[in-house]
């Protein structure tokens, strides 16, 4: 319902709409007898316009055949109404939604098509300087699918400035993470090959003064004792605990990945007590989860895309699936090859199934 209010409130729809709304104004110069054919003509072009529009982009068979109707409405209305110039308009807006699923190649030999039909009907009711008429719909029709191709031009260098943009947050997150990691270790080292060796080599001067008959009944000897023993363990547990490192980041990684993407929504489960701690294992899962995120707002049109990753008895499960659905079976390309190889080059096992919707899921398995 959402997606469709989303796509019914973009400009180049709303265009449309007040279009075609102006356009059936001058349905009432017509005659009585025609008026109805017309009036029933536009009503059906508006219909395929609004299911162009509306439709999912995974409904490429339906997109397509609303546009040959809205074809064919346009010369039937040309062919009812010579004179008022719907049917001109009808073909810039055909030209504007042709740009967004056919390649330049079809549109252009589509729109030749559609005009030689155009001037056909023209000369057949005499119209007065029909090519001259053809030629300035035809410059319409060139700026409108223009300004179309160059909008989605624009729109695509955007989306994929943002997920460039996302893939580097991420990774920035992820080299953090690794950098912190790092010097926490360093650290601990630190602490442990300097101030332990040195808090050690007082704690056996200490006991070597506490062995002397004349300093062994001195309280303040026994108390240093003491001390040294005490600061000796919480330096052992500071080091224990800073090499137990909460491992990396992966939930800020995979997020950040998500958030250019209007859609599909991300659902992350990362279960308590997963650590990650080489980098390379973690730049594996987030490359993984990256391409599934493509793939799902790509091909399947999904609106959720799950993403879970627990520990097992053998070592790590990830799984993601989307809900989207999967037409004509799975086709491995060089994504899908990627995934294989990052999988194989961990030593782990990739299975891929159905989830209930029908989209796809994913099973990656990592050995502790």
């Amino acid at each position: 319902m959402w997606p469709t209010l989303t796509r019914l409130r973009e400009p180049m729809t709303l265009a449309g709409v007040f279009t075609i709304g102006a356009v059936s104004l001058g349905l009432r110069f017509l005659p009585p007898d025609i008026l109805p054919a017309a009036a029933a003509a536009l009503g059906a072009y508006a219909s395929g316009f609004l299911l162009f529009a509306v439709a999912p982009d995974t409904w490429k068979r339906s997109r397509r055949i609303a546009l040959v109707a809205m074809a064919a409405l346009a010369l039937l209305l040309a062919w009812l109404t010579p004179r008022v110039g719907t049917a001109q308009v009808l073909l810039v807006i055909w030209v504007a939604c042709a740009v967004n699923v056919l390649s330049p190649r079809w549109v252009i030999g589509a729109a030749v098509v559609l005009n030689a039909a155009f001037y056909a009907l023209l000369v057949h009711h005499e119209f007065g300087a029909p090519g001259t008429m053809t030629l300035i719909n035809m410059g319409f029709q060139a700026l409108a699918g223009l300004c179309v191709h160059y909008a989605r031009r624009a729109e695509d260098s955007r989306d994929a400035l943002a997920r460039v943009n996302a893939d580097l947050l991420a990774t920035r997150a992820l080299l953090a993470d690794s950098a912190r990691d790092a010097e926490r270790l360093r650290v601990a080292r630190e602490l442990h090959d300097v101030a332990g060796h040195k808090l050690t080599a007082m704690k056996l001067n200490l006991r070597a003064l506490a062995s002397d008959p004349t300093l062994a009944a001195r309280e303040e000897v026994r108390i240093a004792q003491q001390l040294s023993t005490e600061l000796l363990d919480d330096i052992r547990s500071v080091v224990q605990a800073m090499r137990d490192s909460r491992g990396l980041d992966l939930q800020t990684a995979i997020r950040a990945l998500a958030a250019p993407l209007p859609r599909p929504a991300l659902a992350l489960h990362i279960e308590e007590g997963v650590k990650v701690d080489d980098p390379a294992v973690a730049e594996s899962l987030l490359r993984i989860v990256q391409e599934c995120l493509t793939n799902a707002a790509r091909h399947a049109g999904a609106e959720t895309l799950t993403v879970s990753l627990k520990n097992e008895e053998a070592g790590m499960h990830l799984r993601i699936e989307d809900d989207g659905r999967m037409k004509g079976g799975m086709r491995e390309g060089n994504g899908v090859s990627g995934i294989r190889e990052r999988v194989a080059a961990l030593g782990g096992e990739l299975e891929f199934g159905t989830s209930a919707t029908g989209g796809l899921r994913l099973d990656v398995r990592l050995p502790a």
